[in-house]
């Protein structure tokens, strides 16, 4: 407390407050600022089709730079709760190759999920913690009680947004190794699966500028618009990445009938 005259101001408090929030205040300023400035919209599938030539030249000439600069456009991507994950890993399979590319996707990924968590658990985490209700801290416990399982899970299938994913284990109370571990291994299937299908993008990529050249030659250029789907790149592997979440549950499934049956 710091007096002035006879009043008293919870001096320290405020800013043990302040700090708390801090961090996730600027995550969402940044955010609002590069959605408001619609700098988000440069990341579009089409845009790495049209500028790929130019892309794969700057990665020739900066064989060291370029690597850095896209793990660390993916990190911000990820740490800003950004909806570009997928066509920056299929840029990475794309330039750098399926192996390399996959596993700086792998690497980025966790370390921009580890920022957003750890600036949520430093707010929300521990402000739900001091109002958190009984039903709430009952969740809590049950989660970190299988808490690497359930994150495989949820990792592994894509059932809930990759920024949820991110944000409920902070409020749910999941220790940092714990989550670090679960989103690094949990992720790798289906990175890899989806920079796999970067690797092969040239061939969707000529198939996709041969329609759109004959489309031109029909109606003409105002008429027509390069287009690439990416959900149409989904392969077997992420089918198989998520039935390796399935399995994931497995231990705990077991552990409750046992618990049940006693």
């Amino acid at each position: 407390m710091r007096e002035i005259g006879d009043i008293k101001l919870p001096q320290a408090s405020g800013r043990a407050r302040l700090a708390r929030w801090a961090p996730l205040l600027v995550i969402v300023a940044a955010m609002a600022l590069v959605i408001g400035m619609g700098w988000h919209h440069h990341l579009t599938l089409e845009r790495i089709v049209v500028h790929r030539a130019i892309l794969k030249q700057y990665l020739a000439q900066n064989a060291v730079l370029a690597p850095l600069l896209y793990m660390t456009l993916y990190i911000v991507v990820i740490a800003l709760s950004l909806p570009a994950g997928l066509v920056l890993t299929l840029t990475g399979g794309l330039l750098f190759g399926w192996f390399f590319g996959g596993l700086m996707a792998v690497i980025s990924a966790t370390i921009g999920a580890t920022i957003i968590f750890l600036a949520a658990r430093s707010s929300l985490g521990e402000a739900l913690g001091e109002k958190a209700g009984p039903w709430l801290q009952k969740l809590r416990e049950g989660f970190k009680e299988n808490a690497l399982n359930y994150l495989l899970f949820l990792r592994l299938v894509p059932v809930f947004p990759f920024w949820l994913v991110n944000l409920a284990p902070a409020v749910l109370g999941v220790p940092l190794g714990t989550y670090v571990l679960g989103t690094f291994i949990g992720i790798i299937p289906g990175t890899f699966a989806i920079a796999s299908a970067g690797a092969g993008l040239d061939s969707v990529i000529a198939a996709a500028a041969e329609q759109h050249m004959a489309c031109v030659a029909a109606k003409g250029a105002d008429a027509c618009k390069l287009k690439i789907d990416a959900g149409s790149l989904a392969t077997k592997e992420l089918m198989i990445a998520a039935l390796l979440g399935l399995v994931a549950l497995v231990p705990i499934a077991i552990k409750k009938w046992k618990l049940a049956g006693r």
